[in-house]
């Protein structure tokens, strides 16, 4: 390749990909410098002056001019200089360039043209490799940049491959790769090659081969643009999602709050005859969801968090953070759950402590079950929630 050759694909490469011909330029000054020092055992430092208007490339050495030489390789004596036949630059404050001048004083440069006629071959290859690499970089600042605001947001994409657990997702119009690992994945869920998906966008990582969306279906904020997308008081900020926790595949406990008193933040999430949040469900795979209806009433928030079961008291201990919660017998078990997934996650909701007794046991512990309630007519709370228990 051709000086010319060279300067003119550089212009190509500006028309086609927008990528200003300076943005390689800069960075090949410095590789051709270092490729010339380690091929031709240059001890002195080299510049490399590019002129694309001439389609020149000339490489120098140089030596600093000092009154007292400290690196010879690096430095030259005033009284050296002045006896010395090379050419001497100095640089100019005004233009911001090196200027030719006939007699030398400190701080200026004595340089020695060395461009040699076999370093064709080292500076087309080291060309070739600044441009491959700045070309990815620039592809990658490009993707990184385009794909930034898609972080904590859903995307809809097609799945290109499936490497033993983890699953890669394509998403049109765009150069960045998703990847959901067996962790990110809902537990039971198939996944195919070519099949369309929707995920929850966690973060962007940059990798040797460009930049990755790491995405994901298990995480609770799934189920929170889910219901975002799906509710339009929620996208409207009039009914807020105050907190959510999930056991993916099984159960999710979401709390929400209207901003407007004229709003019913249940019904609106709920959604004529259960649609919205039925949809919902189905983009879960079946899991099951309880909409808590948040309280800033501590009494109310723990016992409604424990739905789909009823509660008869609530007891707390405020310097704690614990509540003792009375049930009856015949709801315990529902209360607790499977595994004590459904107390568990009521506890995750409200940050309390819940220990859940039957009416029974509480009796045998002497414990009255009325006199700690502080809630009137608590049935009437559960009204909603069984209405939307999906159980």
């Amino acid at each position: 390749m051709t000086n010319k050759d060279f300067f003119l694909a550089l212009d190509a490469l500006e028309q086609e990909k927008g990528i200003s011909k300076d943005y390689f330029l800069n960075a090949l000054k410095t590789a051709l410098a270092t490729a010339y020092r380690r091929n031709f055992d240059e001890t002195r430092p080299v510049e490399v002056d590019l002129k694309p208007e001439k389609f020149s490339i000339d490489i120098y050495a140089y030596q600093t001019v000092v009154n007292e030489v400290v690196d010879e390789n690096a430095e030259i004596s005033l009284q050296d200089a002045a006896s010395s036949t090379n050419k001497i630059l100095r640089f100019d404050e005004e233009t911001g360039k090196w200027v030719t001048k006939k007699t030398a004083k400190v701080g200026d440069r004595l340089i020695e043209m060395i461009s040699p006629k076999d370093f064709g071959r080292i500076s087309a290859s080291t060309a070739k490799q600044v441009i491959t690499q700045k070309l990815r970089e620039q592809e990658k600042n490009s993707a990184y940049g385009e794909f930034a605001n898609k972080v904590d947001t859903l995307m809809t994409g097609v799945i290109n491959r499936v490497d033993v657990d983890t699953v890669y997702i394509e998403f049109p119009g765009t150069n960045i790769e998703g990847v959901m690992m067996q962790f990110d994945q809902i537990p039971g869920e198939k996944y195919n090659v070519g099949d369309r998906v929707k995920v929850y966008v966690k973060k962007l990582r940059e990798t040797a081969y460009g930049v990755q969306a790491i995405v994901s279906r298990s995480h609770a904020n799934f189920v929170k643009k889910l219901f975002e997308l799906e509710v339009p008081e929620i996208q409207d900020g009039v009914v807020e999602i105050v907190n959510i926790v999930r056991e993916v595949g099984y159960r999710t406990k979401i709390a929400i709050n209207s901003k407007d008193p004229n709003v019913d933040a249940l019904g609106a999430c709920v959604g004529n005859k259960g649609v919205r949040v039925n949809q919902i469900v189905y983009s879960l795979g079946g899991e099951k969801i309880d909409i808590i209806v948040w309280s800033d009433d501590p009494f109310e928030y723990i016992a409604r968090a424990l739905s789909p079961a009823k509660v008869i008291s609530v007891e707390i201990d405020e310097i704690t953070k614990a509540a003792r919660v009375i049930v009856p017998d015949d709801k315990l078990s529902l209360a607790i759950g499977k595994g004590g997934q459904n107390v568990r996650l009521a506890a995750k909701l409200t940050n309390w402590k819940i220990d859940v007794k039957s009416e029974s046991k509480a009796a045998q512990d002497n414990v009255d079950a009325t006199s700690h309630t502080d809630v009137d007519n608590i049935g009437d709370i559960f009204s909603g929630t069984e209405d939307i228990n999906l159980d």
